[in-house]
């Protein structure tokens, strides 16, 4: 006698609007069970019903196969009666109670639509905006909840009836695909002049041939606008750098396939899975020598930023072009990327020859993410589109919700409701009008898409920050100020699942500590509620201020003084070398610092390297890119204990100057002064080992960016025996800030 069984099962997490309801469907009926499934407000809720052995491999597959595109969080299953029900159904849901289900991030297009995509016999074939319930946008076409077609920017674009065929078919892969379409009813794709107007002929066919000619072309992608030219172009690649008033910062580079990639960089079994995962994100991989790529794609640097295609149109556009192009974003300078036609038109008409565009709007504007892998794992640089807005799990719950503003430069939010974090995308740095709009329209699209109403906020301690002035604007809330280096190390935290405490390592660019200097050096015993300083890199001027970051040889004089008057750097710089000693002794304009930023941009200084930057953190990058990887020399820090341990960091400067005099080569000096930074953090953590008992460390702050100093900082460390938490979900810098104060804010909202 066959043993019947029945459960309700609640499966909460990225459920919906990703072929959740079709898999349970499929899967249900091929074990022969009954019941039904539909979407609620929580996720999705299933009963099913049958045999005992069928039930139970149900279970089991419901995790195990579950669509790529789902993230599940939690599975409740409740053991029941049969209820006699006849089949298996797919059932509408109830759409009252808050809304609590979450939205899927934009998606790269799944191999089953690449089939169609290049079928010739398809109606399909070649069409740019193919996609199914497997991939496609989601994240940047949501208007709102539910997730359904109306509250998306396909609302306009009635189905025709062999797509809504599809659509209500609970076997096809397009079924509850809200973006499915086709060349008779879908969006149109077009190719404009520099003025706007029609070109004829294929857009995809015209855009490369412009490309090949060495034009600047805008192009419509998920997000927003990129601007592209051919990689190899020299010519085109330096116009689009004049024309887009970006001096030196590298532009990324999409390639059709592995193949091409690796014809470009270096490209591990780690990097292949990286720059094929569903993501699509830009990947930071070492360039070959001879790799076929203009100069002026990334000036200074030994690296590419590398992509894949996430989009038919990216598909079909480089199968066209039959070579690599620069995709880099759609602006001028540091504004907003362009997401809207008429505005891109507008903006860009200076640097584009030609747009490339087509009429599904994007709602909500999304840069590329960017990962750079390393030795232990990956480091994500920036979070956006392929990531955001899918939650990050808490630890312990928030008993109310929290806004956390986050820093100054790149700026994101996070909401937190429950257990989940909704870290936003990259937004830009909010010293810039648009941007810091974009940044408030983001928070009121979240708070509307995830029904959050924050009661309390989160912000940073400096009151100059943009951020910072947006929290305190609110009312009806409560403010909770967090020391900008306790939330990167608690964003570390969050990123892994902890809560402390750790030997907290925020190796950072300056912020505002609580004793009045500018902090960025650090060293802290941490948890999600508190942290206290136990030691930091000495003191040290920056002459000039915020000059000091635009010239890195202000540093270089603040570390040496007039200790080495002979050395390049002194004669680069000799008219103002004595002027900013002035300043750093008068301490005029020139505010302490114990940030690691400031002495990696001396030390770039000193190199010859980089006297003035164009971006931030050009010059500490630069200083990576020179350094000797197999180097295992090593410059030596004093450490004086005392209240707090003090770390003499213009030791590792004297050392690399005596190197400079003696005529050491610069990739040596640059790894000798890696290994003496990475040493001076172990020795510093065992010291404090033996004072706290504490055996974790937790390193953050944009100078654990640096993926040489990471390794060799891990590599130490696991050495003398510490478990070390680094970021593998948020970057590191400032980006991932937000989400340590919101993890602060909700941990201290917590009865005690």
């Amino acid at each position: 006698m066959t043993v019947c069984k029945r459960v309700d099962v609640h499966v909460e997490g990225v459920v919906q609007g990703v072929g959740f309801r079709p898999f349970v469907y499929s899967l249900a009926n091929r074990l022969g069970l009954a019941g039904r499934v539909r979407n609620d407000v929580d996720g999705v809720f299933i009963e099913v019903e049958g045999a005992l052995a069928g039930v139970e491999e149900f279970l089991t597959a419901l995790e195990r196969d579950a669509p790529a595109l789902s993230e599940i969080e939690s599975v409740t299953v409740v053991s029941g009666e049969p209820a006699g029900h006849s089949g298996f159904t797919i059932t509408a849901g109830d759409p009252a109670g808050p809304r609590r289900t979450l939205v899927s991030a934009d998606t790269a297009t799944c191999d089953d639509c690449l089939r169609e995509l290049a079928d010739p016999a398809g109606r399909r074939h070649r069409y740019p905006f193919i996609a199914c319930a497997n991939c496609g946008p989601r994240f940047t076409i949501v208007r709102g909840v539910p997730y359904d077609r109306l509250l998306t920017t396909m609302a306009g674009f009635a189905m025709c009836a062999a797509c809504a065929t599809e659509y209500h078919d609970p076997a096809d892969r397009r079924f509850r695909a809200e973006p499915i379409c086709c060349p008779a009813c879908g969006p149109d794709l077009r190719l404009l002049d520099a003025r706007g107007a029609d070109l004829c002929g294929d857009p995809i066919a015209g855009c490369a041939t412009l490309l090949r000619a060495g034009r600047v072309v805008a192009v419509k992608g998920l997000g927003g606008f990129h601007l592209a030219v051919a990689a190899a172009h020299a010519e085109a690649a330096a116009a689009l750098r004049a024309r887009k008033h970006r001096a030196e910062k590298p532009f990324a580079v999409m390639v059709a396939g592995l193949d091409q990639a690796r014809r470009l960089c270096a490209v591990d079994e780690q990097a292949a899975a990286l720059l094929t995962g569903r993501a699509r994100p830009i990947v930071l991989l070492p360039r070959l020598p001879d790799a076929p790529v203009a100069a002026a794609v990334a000036p200074g640097r030994r690296d590419l930023g590398l992509m894949l295609p996430y989009t038919p149109l990216h598909h079909l556009l480089l199968g066209e072009l039959a070579e690599p192009m620069v995709l880099t974003g759609g602006n001028v300078g540091d504004e907003p990327i362009a997401h809207e036609d008429a505005d891109a038109v507008t903006r860009l008409g200076g640097i584009a020859d030609a747009f490339l565009v087509h009429d599904r709007a994007v709602h909500v504007r999304t840069d590329d993410s960017v990962l750079r892998p390393w030795s232990g794992g990956h480091t994500v640089l920036r979070r956006a589109r392929g990531h955001a807005p899918e939650p990050l799990t808490l630890r312990r719950p928030a008993p109310r919700p929290v806004l956390a503003c986050g820093a100054e430069l790149s700026g994101t939010f996070c909401l937190v409701r429950g257990r989940r974090a909704f870290l936003s995308q990259h937004i830009g740095d909010l010293d810039d009008h648009d941007t810091l709009r974009s940044f408030v329209e983001g928070i009121d699209h979240f708070c509307g898409l995830f029904d959050i109403r924050p009661e309390v906020v989160a912000h940073d301690l400096d009151p100059a920050y943009l951020s910072t002035r947006h929290a305190l604007e609110l009312t009806g809330v409560e403010l909770v100020g967090v020391q900008h280096h306790h939330a990167h190390i608690a964003s570390c935290l969050a990123d892994n699942g902890e809560t402390g405490p750790v030997i907290g390592v925020a190796l950072d660019a300056p912020g505002r500590g609580l004793d009045g200097t500018l902090w960025g050096g650090e060293f802290l015993r941490a948890d999600l509620t508190s942290c206290h300083r136990l030691g930091h890199l000495a003191l040290v001027p920056m002459p000039g201020g915020a000059a000091a970051t635009r010239q890195p040889w202000r540093m270089a004089a603040a570390y040496l003084r007039d200790e080495h008057p002979g050395l390049d750097v002194v004669r680069r710089n000799a008219a103002h070398w004595p002027d900013a000693l002035a300043l750093a002794r008068a301490g005029v304009d020139a505010p302490m610092t114990s940030s690691a930023g400031p002495l990696f941009d001396a030390v770039s200084a000193l190199l010859g390297i980089r006297d003035t930057i164009t971006y931030e953190g050009q010059a500490a990058a630069e200083l990576e890119q020179r350094a000797d990887p197999y180097e295992t020399g090593s410059y030596a820090a004093t450490i004086t204990e005392g209240d707090l341990l003090v770390v003499h960091a213009a030791d590792l400067v004297r050392a690399a100057a005596a190197d400079v005099a003696a005529g050491t080569g610069t990739g040596t000096i640059a790894g000798r002064f890696h290994n003496g930074v990475a040493d001076a953090v172990v020795r510093c953590c065992v010291m404090l080992r033996d004072d706290t008992g504490l055996n974790t460390t937790a390193l953050s702050g944009g100078v654990f960016q640096n993926a040489l100093l990471l390794e060799r900082t891990v590599e130490r460390l696991r050495a003398a025996g510490f478990r070390v938490l680094t970021h593998t979900r948020v970057p590191p810098g400032d980006g991932g800030v937000s989400l340590g104060q919101a993890a602060v804010a909700a941990a201290r909202d917590r009865p005690s």
